[in-house]
């Protein structure tokens, strides 16, 4: 995944609204009309926050008749959850550290312990 593109993503889940738009789509596809109900702004403003997240790959707008339902695209997603994988693994590996020397600790106080 280039850089610019993960960028772009993102500056586009940067957005509080843009997130809740996300979970609502995660549910199932839905219209413009829809993902506004929840939101105190013009469709003009939730047309804006659509076409960012479109830009970013995250969600794709269909056509059908009159209606252009939304749904997110999983796989600009799995490109996030994949470059995260390298923070995760470092993580797990911190605690793995951290659980092993709390469990040492807690070793050396029962030996001092019951050398009292």
């Amino acid at each position: 995944m280039s850089s610019d593109r993960l960028s772009a993503t993102f500056a586009a889940l940067a957005d509080p609204t843009r997130r809740a738009i996300l979970a609502h789509l995660a549910k199932g596809e839905a219209s413009v009309t829809e993902l506004a109900k929840p939101f105190d702004m013009s469709l003009p403003a939730i047309s804006k926050h659509l076409k960012v997240l479109e830009r970013a790959g995250l969600i794709v707008r269909g056509r059908e008749a009159q209606w252009r339902p939304c749904r997110i695209n999983a796989e600009a997603l799995k490109d996030v959850d994949e470059w995260l994988e390298q923070y995760r693994q470092f993580w797990e590996e911190s605690f793995d550290r951290l659980d092993d020397y709390l469990h040492e600790l807690q070793t050396q106080e029962k030996q001092d312990g019951q050398q009292e």
